[in-house]
Protein backbone atom coordinates (compact mmCIF):
# COMPACT_ATOMS: atom_id res chain seq x y z
CA UNK A 1 0.00 0.00 0.00
CA UNK A 2 1.22 3.49 -0.88
CA UNK A 3 2.03 5.60 2.17
CA UNK A 4 3.06 9.25 2.15
CA UNK A 5 2.75 10.08 5.86
CA UNK A 6 3.78 7.99 8.87
CA UNK A 7 4.52 8.58 12.54
CA UNK A 8 7.54 6.87 14.08
CA UNK A 9 9.65 7.12 17.22
CA UNK A 10 13.42 7.54 16.96
CA UNK A 11 15.96 7.21 19.74
CA UNK A 12 19.68 7.88 19.75
CA UNK A 13 22.02 5.76 21.86
CA UNK A 14 23.02 6.66 25.39
CA UNK A 15 26.66 7.32 26.20
CA UNK A 16 28.51 4.74 28.26
CA UNK A 17 29.37 5.57 31.87
CA UNK A 18 32.86 6.58 32.85
CA UNK A 19 34.71 3.96 34.89
CA UNK A 20 36.08 4.14 38.44
CA UNK A 21 39.29 2.16 38.98
CA UNK A 22 42.82 2.58 40.37
CA UNK A 23 46.21 1.22 39.44
CA UNK A 24 46.87 -2.00 41.30
CA UNK A 25 50.42 -3.08 40.50
CA UNK A 26 53.21 -4.67 42.43
CA UNK A 27 55.51 -2.08 43.98
CA UNK A 28 52.96 0.67 43.28
CA UNK A 29 51.37 1.04 46.74
CA UNK A 30 49.23 4.09 45.95
CA UNK A 31 48.34 3.88 42.27
CA UNK A 32 46.36 6.78 40.86
CA UNK A 33 42.93 6.68 39.20
CA UNK A 34 42.86 5.04 35.77
CA UNK A 35 39.18 4.66 34.96
CA UNK A 36 38.51 5.14 31.23
CA UNK A 37 35.81 7.13 29.44
CA UNK A 38 32.51 5.68 28.24
CA UNK A 39 31.76 5.31 24.55
CA UNK A 40 29.57 7.71 22.59
CA UNK A 41 25.97 6.68 21.86
CA UNK A 42 24.95 6.07 18.25
CA UNK A 43 23.34 8.86 16.17
CA UNK A 44 20.06 8.71 14.24
CA UNK A 45 20.85 9.64 10.63
CA UNK A 46 18.36 10.05 7.78
CA UNK A 47 19.61 9.33 4.25
CA UNK A 48 17.85 9.79 0.90
CA UNK A 49 17.40 6.57 -1.10
CA UNK A 50 16.36 7.48 -4.65
CA UNK A 51 15.15 3.94 -5.19
CA UNK A 52 12.27 4.54 -2.76
CA UNK A 53 9.06 6.30 -3.78
CA UNK A 54 6.87 5.99 -0.68
CA UNK A 55 6.97 5.41 3.08
CA UNK A 56 5.19 2.04 3.22
CA UNK A 57 8.18 0.29 4.85
CA UNK A 58 7.62 2.37 7.99
CA UNK A 59 4.15 0.92 8.53
CA UNK A 60 5.67 -2.33 9.79
CA UNK A 61 8.20 -0.86 12.20
CA UNK A 62 7.37 2.18 14.31
CA UNK A 63 10.43 2.49 16.58
CA UNK A 64 14.05 2.99 15.52
CA UNK A 65 16.93 3.00 18.01
CA UNK A 66 20.69 3.41 17.71
CA UNK A 67 22.87 1.38 20.08
CA UNK A 68 24.33 2.62 23.36
CA UNK A 69 27.99 3.30 24.05
CA UNK A 70 29.79 0.88 26.33
CA UNK A 71 31.16 1.69 29.78
CA UNK A 72 34.79 2.70 30.06
CA UNK A 73 37.26 0.21 31.47
CA UNK A 74 40.21 0.14 33.80
CA UNK A 75 43.71 1.07 32.67
CA UNK A 76 42.29 4.11 30.85
CA UNK A 77 40.41 1.93 28.34
CA UNK A 78 37.80 3.81 26.32
CA UNK A 79 34.37 2.17 26.00
CA UNK A 80 33.21 1.16 22.50
CA UNK A 81 31.08 3.75 20.70
CA UNK A 82 27.47 2.88 19.89
CA UNK A 83 26.57 2.16 16.26
CA UNK A 84 24.77 4.88 14.29
CA UNK A 85 21.37 3.99 12.82
CA UNK A 86 20.83 4.91 9.16
CA UNK A 87 17.18 5.43 8.19
CA UNK A 88 16.53 5.54 4.44
CA UNK A 89 13.69 7.69 3.10
CA UNK A 90 12.49 8.77 -0.37
CA UNK A 91 13.69 12.08 -1.77
CA UNK A 92 11.24 14.81 -0.82
CA UNK A 93 10.54 13.52 2.69
CA UNK A 94 9.91 16.25 5.25
CA UNK A 95 10.68 15.31 8.87
CA UNK A 96 8.54 17.07 11.48
CA UNK A 97 8.30 17.00 15.25
CA UNK A 98 5.00 15.18 15.80
CA UNK A 99 4.10 17.16 18.91
CA UNK A 100 4.51 20.65 17.44
CA UNK A 101 4.34 20.00 13.69
CA UNK A 102 7.53 22.04 13.19
CA UNK A 103 9.93 21.09 10.39
CA UNK A 104 13.17 19.42 11.50
CA UNK A 105 14.58 18.64 8.05
CA UNK A 106 13.60 18.53 4.38
CA UNK A 107 15.35 15.65 2.63
CA UNK A 108 15.40 17.18 -0.85
CA UNK A 109 17.42 19.30 -3.25
CA UNK A 110 20.88 18.19 -2.20
CA UNK A 111 20.15 17.46 1.45
CA UNK A 112 20.73 13.72 1.16
CA UNK A 113 22.13 12.95 4.61
CA UNK A 114 21.31 14.59 7.93
CA UNK A 115 21.87 13.67 11.54
CA UNK A 116 18.57 14.24 13.35
CA UNK A 117 19.45 13.02 16.86
CA UNK A 118 22.96 12.96 18.29
CA UNK A 119 23.92 10.12 20.57
CA UNK A 120 24.68 10.77 24.20
CA UNK A 121 28.25 11.71 25.07
CA UNK A 122 30.24 9.13 26.99
CA UNK A 123 30.99 9.90 30.62
CA UNK A 124 34.50 10.73 31.76
CA UNK A 125 36.37 8.20 33.84
CA UNK A 126 37.73 9.03 37.29
CA UNK A 127 41.20 9.58 35.83
CA UNK A 128 40.00 13.07 34.83
CA UNK A 129 39.05 14.14 38.35
CA UNK A 130 42.32 13.76 40.25
CA UNK A 131 43.45 17.04 41.78
CA UNK A 132 46.08 18.06 44.32
CA UNK A 133 43.46 17.89 47.07
CA UNK A 134 41.55 14.88 45.76
CA UNK A 135 44.04 12.32 44.46
CA UNK A 136 41.75 9.29 44.63
CA UNK A 137 38.32 10.33 43.27
CA UNK A 138 35.77 7.57 43.71
CA UNK A 139 33.36 8.94 41.15
CA UNK A 140 33.10 9.10 37.37
CA UNK A 141 30.77 10.91 35.03
CA UNK A 142 27.67 9.01 33.93
CA UNK A 143 27.01 8.77 30.20
CA UNK A 144 24.56 11.24 28.69
CA UNK A 145 21.20 9.63 27.96
CA UNK A 146 20.12 9.28 24.34
CA UNK A 147 17.27 11.37 22.99
CA UNK A 148 13.85 9.99 22.07
CA UNK A 149 11.56 11.88 19.72
CA UNK A 150 8.27 11.21 17.96
CA UNK A 151 8.56 12.40 14.36
CA UNK A 152 6.22 12.55 11.40
CA UNK A 153 7.61 11.64 7.99
CA UNK A 154 5.71 13.41 5.23
CA UNK A 155 6.47 12.76 1.57
CA UNK A 156 5.96 15.69 -0.79
CA UNK A 157 6.74 14.87 -4.41
CA UNK A 158 9.30 16.99 -6.21
CA UNK A 159 7.77 18.12 -9.49
CA UNK A 160 7.69 21.37 -11.48
CA UNK A 161 4.13 20.80 -12.64
CA UNK A 162 1.19 19.19 -10.87
CA UNK A 163 -1.87 17.86 -12.67
CA UNK A 164 -4.98 18.44 -10.58
CA UNK A 165 -8.66 17.85 -11.14
CA UNK A 166 -11.52 15.53 -10.40
CA UNK A 167 -11.07 11.78 -10.87
CA UNK A 168 -11.46 10.42 -14.38
CA UNK A 169 -10.88 13.72 -16.21
CA UNK A 170 -7.86 12.45 -18.16
CA UNK A 171 -4.85 13.36 -16.01
CA UNK A 172 -3.29 9.89 -16.23
CA UNK A 173 -3.90 9.76 -19.98
CA UNK A 174 -2.20 13.15 -20.42
CA UNK A 175 0.77 12.14 -18.29
CA UNK A 176 1.26 8.89 -20.21
CA UNK A 177 1.17 10.78 -23.52
CA UNK A 178 3.76 13.44 -22.66
CA UNK A 179 6.17 11.53 -20.38
CA UNK A 180 7.74 8.11 -19.93
CA UNK A 181 5.41 7.41 -17.00
CA UNK A 182 2.95 4.58 -17.46
CA UNK A 183 0.13 4.98 -14.95
CA UNK A 184 -2.75 2.51 -14.94
CA UNK A 185 -5.60 4.02 -16.91
CA UNK A 186 -9.21 2.92 -16.66
CA UNK A 187 -12.64 4.47 -16.64
CA UNK A 188 -12.96 4.28 -12.85
CA UNK A 189 -12.87 6.89 -10.15
CA UNK A 190 -9.70 6.90 -8.02
CA UNK A 191 -7.82 4.57 -10.35
CA UNK A 192 -4.69 6.55 -9.47
CA UNK A 193 -3.97 5.95 -5.80
CA UNK A 194 -0.51 7.50 -5.57
CA UNK A 195 1.29 10.43 -7.18
CA UNK A 196 3.03 9.43 -10.41
CA UNK A 197 5.84 11.48 -11.92
CA UNK A 198 7.31 11.66 -15.39
CA UNK A 199 9.81 13.82 -17.28
CA UNK A 200 8.57 15.94 -20.19
CA UNK A 201 11.26 16.32 -22.87
CA UNK A 202 10.85 19.19 -25.34
CA UNK A 203 12.97 19.16 -28.52
CA UNK A 204 14.28 22.73 -28.29
CA UNK A 205 13.48 23.60 -24.68
CA UNK A 206 14.53 22.48 -21.23
CA UNK A 207 12.37 19.65 -19.95
CA UNK A 208 10.44 19.56 -16.69
CA UNK A 209 8.97 17.09 -14.22
CA UNK A 210 5.21 16.57 -14.23
CA UNK A 211 3.24 14.74 -11.53
CA UNK A 212 -0.28 13.36 -11.62
CA UNK A 213 -1.80 14.24 -8.25
CA UNK A 214 -4.57 11.73 -7.39
CA UNK A 215 -8.16 12.84 -7.78
CA UNK A 216 -9.44 15.47 -5.37
CA UNK A 217 -13.08 15.55 -4.35
CA UNK A 218 -15.32 18.01 -2.55
CA UNK A 219 -14.35 18.13 1.10
CA UNK A 220 -10.84 16.78 0.48
CA UNK A 221 -9.23 19.56 2.51
CA UNK A 222 -11.38 18.51 5.47
CA UNK A 223 -10.26 14.90 5.16
CA UNK A 224 -12.95 13.49 2.86
CA UNK A 225 -12.01 10.65 0.53
CA UNK A 226 -8.43 10.21 -0.59
CA UNK A 227 -7.89 13.81 -1.62
CA UNK A 228 -6.60 15.06 1.73
CA UNK A 229 -3.82 12.48 1.64
CA UNK A 230 -2.40 13.97 -1.55
CA UNK A 231 -3.01 17.72 -1.35
CA UNK A 232 0.40 18.00 0.35
CA UNK A 233 2.09 16.94 -2.89
CA UNK A 234 0.94 20.11 -4.61
CA UNK A 235 2.99 22.27 -2.24
CA UNK A 236 6.32 21.80 -4.06
CA UNK A 237 4.94 22.30 -7.58
CA UNK A 238 5.47 25.61 -9.35
CA UNK A 239 2.66 25.43 -11.92
CA UNK A 240 -0.69 23.68 -11.66
CA UNK A 241 -2.41 22.28 -14.73
CA UNK A 242 -6.08 21.93 -13.93
CA UNK A 243 -7.39 19.17 -16.17
CA UNK A 244 -11.16 19.44 -16.54
CA UNK A 245 -13.74 17.30 -18.33
CA UNK A 246 -14.87 20.18 -20.51
CA UNK A 247 -17.38 17.98 -22.32
CA UNK A 248 -19.18 17.19 -19.05
CA UNK A 249 -19.22 13.52 -20.00
CA UNK A 250 -20.12 12.53 -16.43
CA UNK A 251 -22.85 15.09 -16.01
CA UNK A 252 -20.83 17.72 -14.15
CA UNK A 253 -20.41 21.34 -15.15
CA UNK A 254 -16.72 22.11 -15.95
CA UNK A 255 -16.90 25.65 -14.55
CA UNK A 256 -18.26 24.40 -11.24
CA UNK A 257 -15.57 21.69 -11.17
CA UNK A 258 -12.81 24.28 -11.47
CA UNK A 259 -14.24 26.44 -8.71
CA UNK A 260 -14.72 23.44 -6.43
CA UNK A 261 -11.14 22.20 -6.87
CA UNK A 262 -9.69 25.67 -6.31
CA UNK A 263 -11.78 26.02 -3.16
CA UNK A 264 -10.27 22.76 -1.87
CA UNK A 265 -6.76 24.07 -2.62
CA UNK A 266 -7.54 27.30 -0.77
CA UNK A 267 -9.02 25.47 2.22
CA UNK A 268 -6.00 23.19 2.55
CA UNK A 269 -3.47 26.03 2.35
CA UNK A 270 -4.26 29.60 1.43
CA UNK A 271 -1.32 30.12 -0.94
CA UNK A 272 -2.03 27.07 -3.14
CA UNK A 273 -4.81 28.79 -5.07
CA UNK A 274 -2.35 31.54 -6.08
CA UNK A 275 0.05 29.20 -7.86
CA UNK A 276 0.20 29.84 -11.62
CA UNK A 277 -2.51 27.72 -13.18
CA UNK A 278 -3.43 26.56 -16.66
CA UNK A 279 -6.85 25.13 -17.39
CA UNK A 280 -6.55 22.17 -19.77
CA UNK A 281 -10.05 21.76 -21.23
CA UNK A 282 -9.97 18.04 -22.01
CA UNK A 283 -12.32 15.65 -23.86
CA UNK A 284 -13.66 18.25 -26.28
CA UNK A 285 -12.89 15.81 -29.11
CA UNK A 286 -16.00 13.79 -28.19
CA UNK A 287 -18.26 16.75 -29.03
CA UNK A 288 -19.20 18.27 -32.38
CA UNK A 289 -16.72 20.96 -33.33
CA UNK A 290 -19.17 23.85 -32.99
CA UNK A 291 -20.29 22.76 -29.51
CA UNK A 292 -16.71 22.21 -28.42
CA UNK A 293 -15.81 25.73 -29.53
CA UNK A 294 -18.72 27.19 -27.57
CA UNK A 295 -17.61 25.44 -24.38
CA UNK A 296 -14.00 26.58 -24.84
CA UNK A 297 -15.17 30.18 -25.34
CA UNK A 298 -17.35 29.91 -22.21
CA UNK A 299 -14.38 28.76 -20.14
CA UNK A 300 -12.16 31.54 -21.48
CA UNK A 301 -14.80 34.19 -20.75
CA UNK A 302 -15.14 32.92 -17.18
CA UNK A 303 -11.50 32.35 -16.19
CA UNK A 304 -9.12 34.38 -18.38
CA UNK A 305 -10.19 37.67 -16.67
CA UNK A 306 -9.03 35.97 -13.43
CA UNK A 307 -5.55 35.40 -14.87
CA UNK A 308 -5.91 31.77 -15.93
CA UNK A 309 -4.92 30.49 -19.36
CA UNK A 310 -7.49 28.16 -20.94
CA UNK A 311 -6.21 25.64 -23.51
CA UNK A 312 -8.48 23.09 -25.23
CA UNK A 313 -6.80 19.68 -25.56
CA UNK A 314 -7.47 16.04 -26.21
CA UNK A 315 -5.29 13.77 -24.10
CA UNK A 316 -6.43 10.82 -26.24
CA UNK A 317 -5.73 12.20 -29.73
CA UNK A 318 -2.96 14.62 -28.72
CA UNK A 319 -4.68 17.68 -30.18
CA UNK A 320 -3.52 20.86 -28.41
CA UNK A 321 -1.11 18.92 -26.14
CA UNK A 322 2.08 20.26 -27.75
CA UNK A 323 0.85 23.84 -27.36
CA UNK A 324 0.02 23.11 -23.72
CA UNK A 325 3.55 21.85 -22.99
CA UNK A 326 5.22 24.90 -24.52
CA UNK A 327 2.89 27.19 -22.57
CA UNK A 328 3.90 25.39 -19.36
CA UNK A 329 7.57 25.80 -20.24
CA UNK A 330 7.02 29.51 -20.90
CA UNK A 331 5.39 29.95 -17.50
CA UNK A 332 8.21 28.06 -15.76
CA UNK A 333 10.80 30.25 -17.47
CA UNK A 334 9.14 33.33 -16.00
CA UNK A 335 9.16 31.96 -12.46
CA UNK A 336 11.82 31.95 -9.79
CA UNK A 337 13.88 28.80 -10.36
CA UNK A 338 14.67 28.45 -6.66
CA UNK A 339 13.51 25.03 -5.48
CA UNK A 340 10.69 24.86 -2.95
CA UNK A 341 12.39 23.71 0.24
CA UNK A 342 10.82 23.59 3.70
CA UNK A 343 13.22 25.35 6.05
CA UNK A 344 14.02 23.88 9.49
CA UNK A 345 11.91 25.30 12.30
CA UNK A 346 13.00 23.08 15.17
CA UNK A 347 16.32 21.55 16.19
CA UNK A 348 16.19 18.81 18.83
CA UNK A 349 18.44 19.96 21.67
CA UNK A 350 20.24 17.81 24.19
CA UNK A 351 20.34 18.78 27.82
CA UNK A 352 23.66 19.95 29.21
CA UNK A 353 25.95 17.19 30.43
CA UNK A 354 26.04 17.14 34.22
CA UNK A 355 29.27 16.53 36.08
CA UNK A 356 29.25 13.79 38.74
CA UNK A 357 29.22 14.17 42.50
CA UNK A 358 29.47 11.86 45.50
CA UNK A 359 27.84 11.86 48.94
CA UNK A 360 29.32 9.69 51.72
CA UNK A 361 30.06 9.46 55.46
CA UNK A 362 33.49 10.67 56.56
CA UNK A 363 35.21 7.48 57.75
CA UNK A 364 37.43 9.42 60.20
CA UNK A 365 34.91 11.75 61.82
CA UNK A 366 31.68 10.63 63.44
CA UNK A 367 28.50 12.41 62.40
CA UNK A 368 30.26 14.11 59.47
CA UNK A 369 29.23 13.73 55.85
CA UNK A 370 31.12 14.76 52.72
CA UNK A 371 29.65 16.05 49.44
CA UNK A 372 32.17 16.43 46.64
CA UNK A 373 32.61 16.33 42.89
CA UNK A 374 33.15 18.73 39.97
CA UNK A 375 29.52 19.85 39.91
CA UNK A 376 29.61 20.76 43.61
CA UNK A 377 32.95 22.54 43.32
CA UNK A 378 31.75 24.53 40.30
CA UNK A 379 28.49 25.52 42.02
CA UNK A 380 30.31 26.77 45.11
CA UNK A 381 32.67 28.73 42.89
CA UNK A 382 29.92 30.94 41.47
CA UNK A 383 27.58 31.09 44.50
CA UNK A 384 27.90 33.79 47.19
CA UNK A 385 26.87 31.95 50.34
CA UNK A 386 27.09 35.17 52.38
CA UNK A 387 24.04 36.64 50.63
CA UNK A 388 20.47 35.60 51.34
CA UNK A 389 19.74 34.94 47.67
CA UNK A 390 22.96 32.99 47.23
CA UNK A 391 22.26 30.75 50.22
CA UNK A 392 18.68 30.18 49.03
CA UNK A 393 20.05 29.14 45.62
CA UNK A 394 22.49 26.79 47.37
CA UNK A 395 19.70 25.09 49.32
CA UNK A 396 17.56 24.76 46.18
CA UNK A 397 20.52 23.20 44.34
CA UNK A 398 20.94 20.58 47.09
CA UNK A 399 17.26 19.69 46.96
CA UNK A 400 16.80 19.61 43.16
CA UNK A 401 19.87 17.46 42.63
CA UNK A 402 18.79 14.91 45.21
CA UNK A 403 21.68 15.63 47.60
CA UNK A 404 19.46 16.18 50.64
CA UNK A 405 17.65 12.92 49.92
CA UNK A 406 20.95 11.06 49.61
CA UNK A 407 22.12 12.47 52.96
CA UNK A 408 18.89 11.31 54.58
CA UNK A 409 19.34 7.83 53.12
CA UNK A 410 22.80 7.72 54.70
CA UNK A 411 21.21 8.46 58.10
CA UNK A 412 22.06 12.10 58.66
CA UNK A 413 20.51 13.65 61.78
CA UNK A 414 19.91 17.17 63.05
CA UNK A 415 23.18 18.73 64.19
CA UNK A 416 25.39 16.58 61.96
CA UNK A 417 28.08 18.27 59.85
CA UNK A 418 28.16 18.44 56.05
CA UNK A 419 31.52 19.30 54.52
CA UNK A 420 31.94 20.69 50.99
CA UNK A 421 35.30 21.96 49.74
CA UNK A 422 36.32 23.97 52.79
CA UNK A 423 32.76 24.83 53.81
CA UNK A 424 31.10 23.18 56.81
CA UNK A 425 27.34 23.33 57.47
CA UNK A 426 25.22 22.07 60.32
CA UNK A 427 22.31 19.97 59.08
CA UNK A 428 18.79 20.68 60.34
CA UNK A 429 15.70 19.34 58.64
Amino acid sequence: MFADQVNIIIRSGSGGDGHVSFRRELYVPAGGPNGGDGGRGGDIIFVVDKGLNNLSDFRRNKKYSATNGEEGGKNRCHGKDGQDLIIKVPEGTVIRDTKTGLVIADMSHGNERQTILKGGRGGKGNMHYATSTMQAPKYAQPGKPGMELAVTLELKVIADVGLVGYPNVGKSTLLSRVTNARPKIANYHFTTLNPIQGVVDLPDEQGFVMADIPGIIDGASAGAGLGFEFLRHIERTKVLVHVVDAAGSEGRDPIEDIYHINEELKSYKADLEHKPQIIAANKLDILPEEEAQQIADRLRKEFEPQGYTVMPISAVTGKGVKELLYKIREMLNNLDEEPIVFQPEYIPQKETVEEPFEVYRDPDEERTFVVEGPRIERMLGYTNLESEKGFAFFQKFLKENGILKMLEQLGIRDGDTVRMYGHEFDYYK
